[in-house]
């Protein structure tokens, strides 16, 4: 079936974009920004043990589920390209990278995208890019991808949307900002799909908001690693994982608070009273949790040391 109409019932999501994988976890992602309200929910598509695409321009949006569709059924980036292409009218004014588990890239810029458009490929990725200020913006992502290879593979995609944005990025400006990560294996189970999935959808510095946001997901995985240390009684693991996360965020009320029970949890009482007394100060429905958790098993002192912390 066609695409017809394309001018007006597809998103105007001019953009610049990278898909990537990589080399050495196998995991893939999509990096995206623009000047378009919530570019994460039209641009990026992913499936770990498949692959990732990115739609943009005047945006066939169909093209993400539809490209992995195809991947799943075996068909190269390459073909998965083409079939989507041939069926779409408005094929010259889509831009389109699909990358799959083995790191190959089909790309595709629509002859009457609105300049300056492009796109360049390199070992396990591809940059493009459309209404940019300049014709600069996707060479200086390619570079700014083949020089990160020391950084995880989010860390990365970031480093690539600066690299545009150092170039003049959109011609109209910035409104929104999108990572989405997946990993090389199929997932057992579909809610751990995708990994990551970050977007800013309104913001006038979308991509250190992005920046900003990752920095928040690691640390609360770190948060999370503690909860289920917590779960299984492995109060050192718990320890660790909440000192990581309280490093990374120490204004955090809820990471100070955790590394202060699992402190008190293995005998560590000196060192968690002063963190229980500074997030009391700043929240005292912190407290209250705190009366809650030994009737669960959360905390595990003597009712005197209980008293003392309550004191606070």
């Amino acid at each position: 079936m066609k695409t017809k109409n394309y001018s007006f019932h597809n998103p105007f999501t001019h953009t610049y974009s990278i898909v990537a994988r990589d080399d050495s976890t196998g995991k893939m992602g999509v990096g995206v920004q623009s000047h378009w309200f919530s570019v994460g929910s039209v641009v990026p598509w992913g499936e770990s043990g498949v692959g990732v695409v990115a739609t943009q321009a005047f945006c066939n949006v169909s093209f993400g589920l539809r490209g992995l569709d195809l991947l799943k059924k075996g068909k190269t980036p390459q073909n998965a390209l083409e079939l989507l292409l041939s069926s779409d009218e408005g094929r010259d004014v889509r831009q389109l990278a699909i990358l799959d588990v083995e790191g190959r890239i089909a790309v595709h810029t629509g002859k009457n995208c609105i300049q300056a458009a492009g796109h360049k490929k390199g070992a396990n990725y591809s940059v493009q890019a459309n209404m940019m200020l300049h014709d600069t913006v996707w060479p200086a992502m390619a570079d700014a991808f083949e020089k990160s290879n020391e950084l995880a593979l989010p860390e990365r995609l970031i480093e690539v949307l600066k690299a545009a944005e150092s170039q003049g990025g959109d011609i109209r400006g910035k409104q929104s900002a999108a990572i989405l990560i997946v990993d090389g294996e199929k997932k057992d189970n579909r809610w751990e799909d995708p990994e990551i999935d970050l977007r800013v959808e309104d913001h006038q510095e979308p991509l250190k908001e992005l920046e900003r946001l990752l920095k928040v997901h690691r640390s609360y995985e770190h948060m999370n690693n503690g909860d289920l240390a917590l779960e299984k009684n492995d109060m050192q693991t718990a320890l660790k994982e909440y000192k990581t996360s309280y490093t990374m965020m120490p204004d955090n009320l809820e990471m100070k608070f955790w590394t202060a029970i699992s402190l008190a949890n293995i005998q560590k009482f000196d060192e968690s009273l002063p963190l229980f007394k500074e997030v009391f100060n700043k929240d005292r429905n912190w407290h209250l949790l705190t009366q809650r958790l030994p009737e669960v098993g959360l905390l595990k002192i003597s009712e005197e040391k209980l008293k003392d912390i309550l004191a606070l």
